[in-house]
């Protein structure tokens, strides 16, 4: 084998792991701790007795991509097959067997062994691989693993290697274990950035830099871009290039394509790949990389709770990692497709997953495994509290839940090497019979790119116009005239046929279809199962807006073939606020969901309300009836009330407008005012009280069976009033405090009762001619203020003697109002009435 720095550590190492059971493994690029360091723990030959497993030594690689090849190259190295002594285990793809003793695995495949061997019984070492990418489930893991060791496993190895990292927090998460750091084999590189940021599309920039590596020097060419899209846009662009291949690397693709990307070839290569090359493998030949510097990073929407896949710029460890791709086997070049203030302006390192990420997929998990509160797990860094309740409260949605213990269901979905919407999906369909298409369309919802699999902006509409599409694709045995017809990638779609045949075994029923009225509205009460919480409906018909049971709002992309529907449930999203929308989130794909499915799936989230209130316009009470999901109004209508809310309301906003809404203007104050003089006058009456509490009680009472102000003025306030008074009182009443007093001249004058000034009227002054003293209420007790007026209206005397102002003060007042008003009566004596003058 060929000689690697990593290889004069290995007797270091083994000795520090012989003195305790942990290490961290600090490594720089191109040093070959990914296949030497888990090779040199294997020993010479199996460990384990005849008949019996032999202890296992697991590498666990954050891409699937890099545990295939990493083994592959391990085997090659010893000359072994692969599936003996070295093996790998990935989603949907094993190679091992009863002698394997170094298996590489993902981290979710080891997760979900720990669901059915709390113990790891036949796991000796365990070697978590590139740990300073720190995905969500690498935290999980470790932090498993760490557990198990302190309470049951004291003697399990755990070793942490990585290329860029801290390795201080890691070493004393472990306990203070040793720590070695490893130089690497990188020859010179040649970093070239662009001299300006280039406004020219991607694709444009890429076909570029690669002729010009192709022109300048030998080797292959390894292109970062950030997903399946601009892989093919990409290739498109650079179109046949003589002498050299065109060929994609993703997880996605086939074995035999990745394999085809990664080994030697006659022919130059150029490799279009997202960033599962940046680590943990080596691709011999390759001596020229082009960073793009951005990656489509997986996170998770606060505001709205939907997942979000952002294309966003690299940190400068990424970018470092990209760059030593070019430097493994000889000097290379690294084109960087950015300026080098812009590189240096970026963050050291990538933000942990586990900050950003949806937390529902591990808290299952650790539910399934029987850990108590999330929050008091030793997590190696904790993540935000309101994230963690936001995955509990969708667990409890998805029935994974109830009062804090795993379901039954739970126990299913967790078995499930998917998210626990795309379970929940798949076992909805299963149960509705039609398991092997919600096993296609969960497929194609995991590989997120072939769900839009045109262009960016293709952005899929409805995942079962996708799933249609895959479908004629595979009748056709995914034939280039179909692939180009549906607009997928053929590596991808085998991809998503291997991974729905894989789930199809894992269900209780198989393919076996049911009796399956509609298999679309099958699967899309299926979606609805796995995504209860992303109920959403258009603002207004036609609108593209869309209000959102979570609260905010999002818009539907234009490219959306749910045209319709009125209420969708939104699947994919990206978070982001467009110039001059209040909108926060960019719906990418979408599917049509009714009301009634609602009614039938979650009776328990939904509520009516009916909401009666005074209609200020109209003047009367209406009520507006509303279903409401969440929050999220489904229906809202219009509704005559009961008697009792019609009533009630009617009266409550009466009293809120005051008087003059439903009486004549002053009839309630003067009532009150007439009824608490006679009270003070003529207490031997024993009249009752009345107050603002009995005027309430009075308009309560005149509201009932009314609807409207109108009706209301039509009733008789008074009346009801005046209710609890006897008739001896009520006649009393009028006698001691009338309405009105008729004056010597024939007119009636108003009699005025107000708290805290006594009785009072007011008119002309001549209207007065003919009486020699005022008059007295309240049996003669109280007697009335007059209001002596000018023919102006203006009073030139106010008084309660009217005797005494005929004597002291109307002889010097008659001399000026002759003089003002000589065409009006001012007689000297005006106690004799005067006579009506001649016609």
């Amino acid at each position: 084998m060929t000689q690697l720095p990593i290889d004069a550590l290995l007797p270091a190492i083994g000795a520090a792991l012989a003195k305790q059971p942990n290490l961290v493994l600090t490594a720089e690029p191109g040093a070959g701790k990914t296949t030497r360091v888990p090779g040199s723990l294997l020993g010479p030959a199996s460990s384990g007795r005849p008949g019996q497993a032999p202890a296992q030594i697991v590498v666990v690689e954050p891409r699937r991509l890099a545990a295939r090849l990493s083994a592959l190259r391990v085997a090659d190295e010893r000359g072994e097959r692969i599936g003996g002594r070295i093996g790998y285990q990935v989603r949907f793809d094993e190679r091992t067997s009863a002698t394997t003793e170094l298996s590489y695995v993902t981290e979710g495949i080891l997760l979900r062994r720990l669901l059915s061997d709390r113990s790891l019984s036949t796991v000796r070492a365990v070697v978590l691989d590139e740990f300073h990418e720190r995905s969500l489930q690498s935290d999980l893991l470790l932090a498993c693993l760490r557990q198990l060791q302190r309470e049951h496993r004291p003697g399990l190895q755990l070793i942490v290697m990585s290329a860029t990292l801290d390795a201080e927090p890691v070493a004393a998460f472990l306990g203070d274990c040793a720590v070695v750091h490893a130089p690497g084999r990188l020859f010179p590189i040649d970093l070239v950035y662009a001299p300006l940021t280039s406004g020219a599309p991607l694709e444009d920039q890429v076909a570029t830099a690669v002729r010009h590596a192709l022109a300048s020097h030998d080797g292959d060419v390894l292109v970062f871009l950030p997903g399946m899209a601009e892989i093919r846009r990409a290739a498109a662009r650079l179109g046949e290039l003589p002498g050299a291949l065109v060929l994609p690397l993703h997880g996605s693709l086939s074995p035999e394509a990745q394999d085809l990307a990664v080994r030697p070839n006659a022919l130059r290569k150029v490799i279009l790949s997202t960033n599962v090359a940046e680590t943990s493998i080596t691709i011999d030949g390759v001596t020229a990389v082009i960073d793009s510097g951005v990656a489509r990073v997986a996170g998770h929407s606060s505001w709205s709770g939907l997942p979000t896949l952002k294309v966003q710029k690299i940190s400068r460890a990424a970018a470092a990692q990209r760059a030593g791709r070019a430097g493994r086997t000889r000097p290379g070049h690294a084109y960087r497709l950015y300026t080098q203030p812009d590189h240096d302006s970026r963050p050291a390192h990538e933000v942990p997953e586990i900050r950003r990420a949806d937390l529902a997929e591990p808290l299952l998990l650790l539910q399934a495994l029987g850990v108590g509160a999330p929050a008091a797990f030793p997590w190696f860094e904790a993540p935000p509290v309101e994230a963690l309740a936001g995955a509990a409260e969708l667990l409890g949605r998805l029935g994974a839940v109830r009062e804090g213990a795993l379901t039954e269901l739970g126990a299913r979905l967790a078995a499930l090497p998917l998210h626990p919407r795309l379970s929940r999906v798949l076992l909805a369909g299963e149960a509705r019979g039609v398991g092997r298409e919600a096993a296609g369309l969960v497929a194609l919802l995991q590989e997120r790119e072939l769900a839009r699999p045109g262009e960016a902006e293709s952005a899929d509409s409805d995942p079962l116009w996708a799933l249609e599409r895959f479908e004629e694709a595979a009748r056709d045995r995914f034939s280039p005239q179909a692939l180009q017809r549906a607009g997928i990638d053929v590596g991808a779609a085998q991809a998503v046929a291997r991974t729905a045949e894989q789930l199809v075994r894992r269900l209780t029923a198989g393919a076996a279809r049911g009796p399956v009225r509609d298999v679309h509205v099958a699967l899309r009460l299926s979606l609805l199962a796995g995504y209860p919480d992303r109920v959403a409906r258009r603002r207004k018909p036609g609108h593209d807006e869309l209000l959102l049971s979570g609260g905010g709002t999002a818009r539907l992309s234009s490219q959306s073939l749910v045209k319709q529907a009125q209420l969708l449930i939104a699947i994919d999203a990206e978070e982001q606020r467009r110039p001059g929308e209040s909108a926060l989130g960019w719906i990418r794909s979408a599917s049509a969901i009714e009301v009634e499915w609602l009614l039938d799936l979650f009776p328990e989230r939904l509520r009516e309300e009916r909401r009666v209130h005074f209609n200020a316009e109209a003047e009367r009470v209406d009520v507006d009836s509303q279903l409401w999901y969440d929050g999220l109004l489904l229906e809202d209508s219009r509704s005559p009330p009961t008697g009792d809310e019609m009533s009630c309301a009617l009266a409550t906003a009466a009293l809120d407008r005051g008087p003059a809404a439903y009486a004549s203007e002053g009839e309630p104050a003067q009532t009150l005012a007439r009824v608490r003089f006679v009270r003070e006058a003529l207490p031997e009456l024993g009249l009752p009280p009345l107050g603002p509490d009995e005027v309430t009680a009075a308009v309560r009472a005149l509201a009932v069976g009314r609807r409207r102000f109108a009706e209301l003025r039509e009733g008789n306030l008074i009346e009801v009033l005046l209710a609890g008074l006897t008739p001896s009182q009520r006649q009393a009443l009028e006698v001691a405090a009338p309405g009105s007093v008729l004056l010597p001249g024939g007119r009636r004058a108003l009699v005025h009762y107000e708290v805290d000034r006594p009785p009072w009227i007011e008119a002309r002054l001549q209207d007065f001619f003919g009486w020699t003293e005022g008059p007295k209420l309240a049996k003669g007790r109280v007697p009335l203020t007059l209001h002596l007026l000018a023919p102006n209206k203006r009073a030139v005397q106010v008084t309660g003697d009217l005797s005494g102002f005929w004597q002291r003060h109307y002889p010097a007042i008659r001399k000026e109002l002759m003089r003002r008003y000589p065409r009006h009566a001012w007689p000297e004596d005006p106690r004799r009435p005067l006579l009506p003058r001649s016609p």
